[in-house]
């Protein structure tokens, strides 16, 4: 009798892990299939390598002018009138905003006094149309600089960076347009900086573009746009 318990409760054992081992196998079943229908595929834009010049004093800023450069963040900068002749920069009157993905030939890097700040502004000059203008890139505070051009402008075209968009979304962003299924950088590449609408969680948000005085608000879902619509009066 206690042979025939002893093989029972032996083969309780072995049915019982039996068990516990299916349990677990399925259990690790699930999780993958659930590791696997969650991760999304990798954003190729995450692997862009977007040199940057890192000046540290005026001279070393002077590298603007060897390649032509393209504006990061549109209707964000603003640029005044430069006069060649007097080295004098007219902060007073500017001359209107940066374009998204504007592209600029520097022809020097100068430092001019600014009435709005009182201090020496590290400024990038640049011709349009024929005349001069300046845009700050920096500031000078007596040797100790502070630049933002790497923040400001990529020094390789974007369309190269970025060669694996597709050709309608750089057709788009060339006239500075967007689209249904663009991405947030896209859209800044088309329109400018956008701003977060109040209420916006961190998957499906809404902005509103500025747009140079064109406001366009786009919803966006899952890191694309799904609802685009004029917006807001500034």
């Amino acid at each position: 009798m206690k042979k025939k318990i002893h093989i029972i409760l032996l083969l309780a054992i072995i049915v019982t892990g039996i068990r516990l081992g299916l349990v677990f196998y399925q259990r690790h079943q699930d999780n993958a299939r659930l590791v696997k229908k969650a991760a999304p595929p990798l954003n190729p834009d995450y692997y862009v390598n977007i040199k940057k010049l890192y000046p540290y004093d005026l001279k070393s800023a002077k590298q603007l002018t060897r390649q032509p450069v393209w504006v990061k963040v549109g209707f964000f900068y603003p640029f005044y009138p430069y006069d060649t002749t007097s080295h004098h920069t007219d902060f007073s009157h500017e001359a209107g905003k940066l374009l998204p993905l504007q592209k600029l030939e520097i022809k020097d890097v100068v430092s001019s006094v600014s009435p709005k700040t009182g201090g020496l502004q590290v400024l990038a000059v640049f011709k349009e149309s024929g005349k001069s203008y300046a845009t700050a890139i920096g500031r000078d505070s007596g040797g100790d600089f502070k630049f933002y051009s790497d923040d400001m402008f990529f020094i390789e075209d974007p369309h190269q960076l970025y060669k694996h968009w597709p050709a309608d979304i750089w057709q788009a962003i060339d006239q500075h347009q967007v689209k249904p299924g663009m991405n947030e950088l896209q859209a800044d590449f088309a329109i400018g900086i956008g701003l977060l609408d109040s209420g916006s969680g961190s998957v499906d948000k809404t902005l509103n573009y500025p747009n140079g005085g064109k406001p366009v608000t786009i919803s966006f879902r899952d890191g694309k746009a799904a609802e685009i619509r004029p917006g807001p009066a500034s």
